[in-house]
Parts: structure tokens; C-alpha cells; sequence
């Protein structure tokens, strides 16, 4: 699928240019990812997004002899956490440079065993910069989406998978085809998104350039409690900052959070979990 509208240069400059922001007057650590609330767990964020990255691990099948890659890593969480779960080497790229110099300062200053392990690169998700069947496994969480030619990034990613070798993702989806100015607003131009694929649509279109679908999961009740608890923190935190840029800041989110779980509501935005194995060469 190739849309018109955002390039990847506007996604590029939009997530460089709020990555300080973001940092400073959100979360030091990076995370911006879907929590997975489960267990009993109605309202922290910190651990339901952990459990989703724990919930994409399970599904990855990897150990000690696994080679990882993870498209739109942003800030490197996930990588950082694969290698420590499952002592594997893991390689981010992400279309952020300040996205990936983040993640690069952080493995600078980790003195834990798994940092030798990772590595973070400053790429495309339509020109990986890697040979051929270079990777056992490739995973992204809520990051695909964003990329305009979806159909060149899915064959990508085929061709850095060895044969047998898995795909495992996150990512937001688009239930219906027309969407309302409102969710446009707060929801796809917010983050400069074009558009999206349903759960069936995401299907069909990476069995188009070969991949054979394991998994796939709707989970759009689990976006919609994340921005529910996302907008009254933005709201709380608005109320206890001196800094007038982040009360602003978090006011704007936490409005665009009620927005987003109209469009949740309306079915106009989603959330889901595929799985997907590139077959074994005959």
C-alpha cells in the first residue's frame, strides 16, 4: 500500500523534533508503546507496557543463538529487554536519529552484560540497510503503521528474514475504511500517520509478499484503557508542573486522549498482535 499524504521525511522530522519533549517532560525512559492490561492491572502503565513486550517475546521463539532485528525501535526499550530475557544479539533501527542517539547513549552507559548485545541504527523500514536473510527474527511494536509504502517496508522485511525465520508485531490498525475529521485530527495527523489496515487487511497484505500467518489478535479494549490512563495522568502531572511548556504539553495530550478513545470506541482506531513465519525455502 503506498499513500499519499505524510512522507517519511515528515514522520522523521515530527518524532525528532518532539523526542526532547517527550523525554523531558514525559518519560525519561522512552516507552511509547501499547499497554497489555492484565492480571488485575486497571491503571499502571509502566507495567501493562511491559507486559505487552513480554506477551511479543513469548511469541518470538528466540534463545541464546537468536539474531534480532526490530523495526521503529524507537528509544530501544524492547531491544534492551530481549536481550536481557533471552541473552540474544539485537540490532534496533529506527527513521529517529534523536530517537536512536538516545538509544545509543543508553547502551554507552549500561554496564550490564546484555549491552554488548545490542546495537541501534539510523535507517528506513523500505531500505533496510542489511543482506539477505541476515535475521532469525524481525519485531516491531506500533511503528509499522507510520511507514507510507507499507507493501515495500512488508517485503523488506521479508528479505532480512532467513527461510523459517519469524515476524512478531504490534502495531495500530484502521477497522474502517472513512475516517471522521475528528479522529484525523486527534489520532492519524497527531502522529502523522496516512492510514492503516484492518486485523483481516494486515493479513492479506503481508501473505501477499509471502509470509504465512500464525497469530493475529484484536486488542483494541487494551488501547483503549492505555490512553484512558495515559489522559488522567497527562491531566494530574498538568496540575503539579511549574514549567508552563509541559503543562501545555500535557493538557494537549490529555484532551487528544479523549479524543482517541471516541475514535477506539467508534472503530475507528485499533490495536492488534500478528505473528507471521517466512517459510522455509523448498
Amino acid at each position: 500500500m503506498t499513500t499519499t499524504g505524510f512522507t517519511e521525511r515528515d514522520v522523521e522530522q515530527f518524532f525528532d523534533g518532539t523526542t526532547q519533549n517527550y523525554l523531558s517532560f514525559w518519560d525519561s525512559e522512552g516507552v511509547l508503546h501499547t499497554g497489555y492490561f492484565a492480571d488485575g492491572n486497571s491503571s499502571d502503565y509502566q507495567a501493562a507496557a511491559e507486559h505487552t513486550s513480554q506477551l511479543l517475546g513469548d511469541e518470538t521463539d528466540l534463545d541464546a543463538t537468536s539474531r534480532v532485528l526490530d523495526v521503529g525501535c524507537g528509544c530501544g526499550n524492547f531491544v534492551f529487554a530481549l536481550a536481557r530475557r533471552f541473552t540474544c544479539r539485537c540490532e534496533g533501527l529506527d527513521l529517529s536519529q534523536e530517537r536512536i542517539n538516545f538509544a545509543q547513549r543508553r547502551r554507552a552507559e549500561d554496564r550490564g552484560p546484555h549491552a554488548s548485545l545490542v546495537s541501534f541504527t539510523h535507517g528506513s523500514a523500505t531500505q533496510l540497510p542489511y543482506e539477505a536473510a541476515s535475521f532469525s527474527h524481525v519485531v516491531s511494536q506500533d511503528a509499522l503503521c507510520l511507514v507510507p509504502d507499507k507493501a515495500q517496508s512488508h517485503l523488506e522485511m521479508f528479505r532480512v528474514l532467513e527461510p523459517g525465520g519469524r515476524l512478531v508485531l504490534s502495531d495500530f490498525l484502521q477497522p474502517k475504511l472513512e475516517i471522521s475529521p475528528r479522529a484525523r485530527k486527534h489520532v492519524y495527523d497527531r502522529v502523522r500517520w496516512n492510514s492503516g489496515f484492518s486485523l483481516v487487511g494486515y493479513q492479506q497484505a503481508l501473505e501477499r509478499v509471502g509470509f504465512r500467518i500464525r497469530l493475529a489478535r484484536e486488542l483494541s479494549p487494551h488501547l483503549k484503557r492505555t490512553y484512558q490512563v495515559l489522559g488522567k495522568v497527562a491531566a494530574a502531572r498538568a496540575q503539579q508542573t511549574s514549567n508552563p511548556a509541559a503543562r501545555d504539553w500535557m493538557l494537549a495530550f490529555a484532551a487528544s486522549c479523549t479524543e482517541i478513545e471516541v475514535a477506539i470506541h467508534d472503530g475507528e482506531f485499533g490495536w492488534g498482535i500478528i505473528v507471521a513465519d517466512k517459510p522455509n525455502a523448498a
